[in-house]
């Protein structure tokens, strides 16, 4: 016979047994299991660029020895900058030059959403519509729409000249100038539905509209309030300000 104490510990396990089958999947909208395309198969040919070559070992150089595969998300990056995505060969490419387990690679590609997993246009767009965004200035869903009209297409498509894509994303950390885009590395802040139209407008013409806040003041380099600086306002203090003399 088991003891009070023991009928206690099977029933409790029992009892977290079942919960674990009581809980509902959870899904996401991206699938992360592997199909062979005509564009995303292991006979698609990737190598790095001789240039690309030389800056990954630099990159690599940088870890020592017992910890290169920590090289793995700089190379990722490096590696979609070049294909413009990430498929599968260039995943393996990182893996070989790294010796490190496939797998290893695919854990990396597949849980960082800065990693695309499909292509993506020239110029992606990515809009920050969480709380912070969504309440700043005009608000994030309106940006949105205003780029949705201006390219034609919705969240997750891809214009038809393969020019830009959409994305909806999570908090890109450029809160205090809501609401704001991402287009590739550029972030554009503080921004209207003027503005949005006019940054999408000059790419479509060639141009390179300057990233950063577009409110117009030329002073305000990051996160500055709109109305000007209310603290920190003057030169900073020399070393030893404020320290004893004999000290």
């Amino acid at each position: 016979m088991l003891s009070s104490v023991g009928r206690n510990i099977i029933w409790t396990a029992k009892q977290q047994f079942r919960s674990l089958h009581k809980t509902s999947a959870v899904c996401s909208d991206h699938m992360f299991v592997h199909r062979d395309t005509p564009i995303n198969n292991p006979d698609v040919k990737f190598e790095f660029t001789p240039e690309n070559r030389k800056r990954a070992d630099a990159i690599i150089a940088n870890y020592p020895d017992g910890h290169k595969q920590a090289a793995v998300i700089p190379l990722l990056d490096l590696a979609q900058r070049q294909h413009g995505w990430t498929p599968l060969v260039v995943m393996h490419a990182v893996a070989d030059m790294l010796k490190m387990p496939r797998m290893r690679v695919y854990e990396v590609a597949t849980f960082y959403t800065m990693f695309n997993r499909e292509p993506v246009g020239k110029y992606f767009v990515q809009i920050c519509t969480t709380t912070p965004c969504m309440l700043g200035g005009v608000g994030s869903d309106v940006i949105l729409q205003a780029i949705k009209d201006n390219l034609g297409v919705k969240v997750g498509e891809t214009t038809k000249d393969g020019m830009f894509t959409l994305a909806e994303v999570e908090c890109l950390g450029a809160c205090v100038n809501a609401p704001m885009i991402q287009i590739n590395d550029n972030y554009y802040e503080d921004l209207t539905v003027e503005d949005t139209n006019r940054i999408l407008n000059d790419i479509k013409s060639g141009k390179m509209p300057k990233p950063g806040p577009q409110s117009g003041q030329d002073w305000r380099f990051a996160s500055e309030p709109k109305t000007g600086l209310t603290s920190l306002t003057d030169p900073p203090k020399g070393p030893g300000f404020g320290v004893r003399s004999d000290l």
